[in-house]
């Protein structure tokens, strides 16, 4: 059984700023990611959400790090209903085709283009598939995917594109685990074999979701770090980090390590992701994480799972 933990993205512009993670003289995008492979054993790879990943880039992230090192990659954000900015799309596609706007939804490209998206989303991953670095494609749903019937259909579509790699499901609406709909929500991940990613984030927000120590495919738990900052959750700025300022209290991070213990039991692997990317707040948090002893269900309990 293994916990692999990890920060998402190597090269948030507050982490390389702040030069208390990579040590003097590591400067180059190849220097940090063999630093970084040399202190965790799993990368998120989130640059991938806001533009396609070339498959160039895949084959270096594949040669610059150890055998054994797994990169998760979050999905292209028009796959998942977030609009993008349309100048980050191929720009090959941009000369046959004119976006309506500055910024494009999914529903604004045409049929063909998005079949064009996709072939070349999967052959970006290829390198990472053949190296056997490729963890998991977490797809991570804006809060207006809600748990109706267009959300279970924009769930549905993203499943049928992916099969074939390991896709993990984190919603951003609470309607998803809303008191009877949480069985309804795990089951239907259940079916598909998607990994219900459980999120410690702030509580209180209609784009928050609560914990739910569940698993729904059979080799991979999920578990990802937003901490918990509610004061900065909502928050609009400039850079996306300043709302995950948070460093984990000691017995935070016990009681999330314990409940990982558990679940990592019952599939064998389990992979946490700590999203406090504000400086070297993921860092420091994970290293945390991983320096935790393996940590025993608490005393006097009889549950066998969370």
């Amino acid at each position: 059984m293994r916990t692999l933990v990890g920060t998402a993205s190597w090269t948030d512009p507050t982490l390389i700023a702040c030069k208390r993670f990579y040590p003097r003289g590591v400067t180059s995008a190849e220097d940090r990611l063999r630093y970084y492979a040399s202190q965790f054993p799993l990368v998120e790879v989130d640059s991938s959400y806001y533009s396609l990943p070339g498959p160039a880039n895949a084959q270096l992230w594949a040669e610059r790090t150890p055998a054994d090192f797994t990169f998760n990659v979050k999905a292209f954000g028009l796959f998942t209903g977030h609009g993008v900015e349309a100048k980050r799309l191929p720009r090959d596609l941009l000369s046959a085709w004119q976006p309506p706007q500055a910024k494009v939804f999914y529903r604004d490209v045409p049929g063909e283009l998005r079949d064009e998206l996709w072939r070349r989303w999967h052959l970006a991953l290829q390198p990472l598939r053949d190296a056997g670095k490729l963890g998991a494609v977490l797809c991570q749903y804006p809060p207006w995917v809600t748990a109706d019937r267009n959300g279970h259909l924009w769930v549905h579509h993203g499943a049928a594109h992916m099969r074939g790699d390991t896709m993990a499901v984190e919603f951003r609406h609470r309607s998803w685990f809303d008191g009877a709909q949480t069985d309804s929500t795990l089951a239907f991940l259940r079916e598909r074999q998607l990994v219900n990613v459980i999120v410690d984030e702030p509580q209180g927000f209609d784009n928050c979701v609560p914990q739910v120590w569940e698993v729904t495919h059979p080799q991979l738990a999920m578990l990802r770090l937003h901490g918990r900052n509610a004061a900065s959750w909502n928050h609009s700025g400039p850079a996306s980090s300043g709302r995950f300022m948070y460093q984990y209290a000691t017995a935070e991070l016990e009681e999330l390590a314990r409940k990982a213990q558990r679940l990592r039991e019952r599939t064998g692997l389990m992979h946490v992701v700590v999203n406090t990317n504000h400086e070297d707040d993921g860092q420091r948090n994970a290293r945390r994480f991983m320096a935790l002893p393996d940590l025993l269900p608490a005393a006097g309990s009889s549950t066998p799972h969370p």
